[in-house]
């Protein structure tokens, strides 16, 4: 697959709420992964991916989500993702938006970095 398709793909699953499966058949098996912030920053490789996409779903309720259409580049594309969730711990409901840029390679995403307010 190309990095326009790749793309395509990814915002498609996203859009659909199914980032699993997004991960599962577009994520090279040693995927790096950098977050703004937080206390495990980066992640690698295919399974601590999913642990972080179940970590989320299991501590935050998602009441609506959107996703750009993707700006590619060559072997990169960027999407931004906006969200309205509530933490399910806290109860505290935020409006969040992120920038995601992904790299690929061999028809697989091989890195992804998310930037968002780090406070």
């Amino acid at each position: 697959m190309s990095t326009q398709e790749i793309a395509d793909r990814l915002v498609e699953l996203c859009r659909k709420g199914q980032n699993l499966k997004a991960i599962e058949e577009l994520y090279a098996p040693d995927i790096h992964s950098i977050e703004a912030a937080g206390e495990q920053r980066e992640a690698k490789g295919l399974e601590a991916i999913k642990g972080k996409s179940e970590y989320f779903a299991n501590t935050m309720e998602v009441h609506d989500m959107k996703v750009s259409d993707p700006l590619v580049a060559d072997k990169h594309f960027a999407v931004t993702m906006y969200m309205d969730a509530t933490d399910k711990q806290s109860g505290k409901r935020e409006a969040m938006a992120e920038v995601c840029v992904y790299e690929v390679n061999n028809g697989k995403i091989v890195r992804e970095q998310f930037f968002y307010p780090a406070g």
